[in-house]
């Protein structure tokens, strides 16, 4: 089943030629979320030929422009190319207003309808739960108020194999038991175990998704052992001064996150303008954490 991130943009504060401002798409099994929202986005959601009426929640880190500057200009597209169904939007209670006023000053009236669902900056709070996937947030540690994305799959049943069934004439309900891991006990005394008649589900994955934050371990209890883990790097570690007085963080930080998160895979991103390679921040990161991937436009990252 698909679990993957594609990168539509991954530089801080201002839009360069070289980078697009935070905005990513989350796949879990075909369903597509949409994590921040700079500005921009709509056009990179065409670039890379994400079908976005396909978008139905939307999440924003916090209120700074590079995050959410983009939002008013896609719900206006998805708007005009007709979209009926509802768009869920998780974020600051700044958010709604910040959208309504502007939709007031344009005098537009939506074609379907948008949900604001306001995001709490402590604990960890749910936000989008169905029959495959929990989405949280998270606390993050920025100049406002600010949170992380937690995606994760639920775990899958067993896999009965065909065979199984005719061959020990299983019943609806054992079919049903074993699915869910347990084991057989008829009323004849006979056992039948799960890993003789079924394959195990694939070990879920997860996804945890760090805006702008400055370093503290504190992070550290939400992202423990992810999948893939996607940490700002702002900075290199010589601006580490710097990091501290803006609340980002350095690439050699988010190594270390990863280090002590255990977590299987890094990607680092939110490049500051004044880096025309980031090889350096690379390199950096890998220093603490090796199986770390830079962040690019375009680049589709499995989980």
């Amino acid at each position: 089943m698909k679990f993957d991130v594609t990168i539509l943009g991954c530089g801080a504060a201002t839009p360069t030629l070289r980078h697009a401002p935070t905005s990513q798409v989350v796949n879990v099994h075909d369903k597509l979320f949409l994590v921040d929202c700079g500005e921009g986005t709509q056009v990179q959601l065409r670039k890379y030929r994400v079908k976005f009426q396909r978008i139905d929640h939307i999440f924003i880190s916090h209120m700074h422009g590079d995050h959410f500057l983009g939002l008013i200009g896609l719900i206006s597209s998805m708007h005009l190319l007709g979209r009926k169904r509802d768009l869920h939007v998780y974020g600051p209670p700044a958010i709604k207003e910040v959208i309504l006023v502007q939709l007031r000053a344009s005098q537009t009236n939506l074609t379907f309808y948008v949900h604001f669902h306001e995001t709490k900056p402590d604990g960890m709070n749910l936000l989008v739960e169905d029959n495959t996937l929990t989405v949280h947030s998270f606390p993050l540690k920025h100049r406002i108020d600010c949170t992380g994305f937690l995606f994760k799959e639920k775990t899958r049943d067993y896999s009965i194999r065909k065979s199984s069934i005719k061959e020990n004439q299983l019943q609806i309900s054992e079919i049903l038991q074993l699915k869910k891991g347990i084991d057989i006990e008829r009323e004849t005394g006979e056992v039948l175990k799960v890993e003789e008649l079924t394959d195990p589900p694939p070990t879920s994955k997860s996804y945890a998704f760090c805006s702008d934050t400055a370093y503290t371990e504190d992070t550290l209890q939400y992202i423990q052992a992810v999948s893939t883990l996607y940490y700002e790097s702002t900075f290199l570690n010589i601006l580490i001064d710097r990091a501290v007085k803006t609340f980002h963080s350095t690439a050699k930080q988010a190594g270390e996150m990863a280090r002590l998160a255990e977590v299987k895979q890094l990607i680092i991103g939110h490049f500051s303008s004044r880096y025309t390679d980031e090889t350096s921040l690379l390199e950096e990161a890998k220093s603490s954490f090796p199986n770390t991937v830079l962040a690019e436009e375009g680049l589709t990252i499995d989980v």
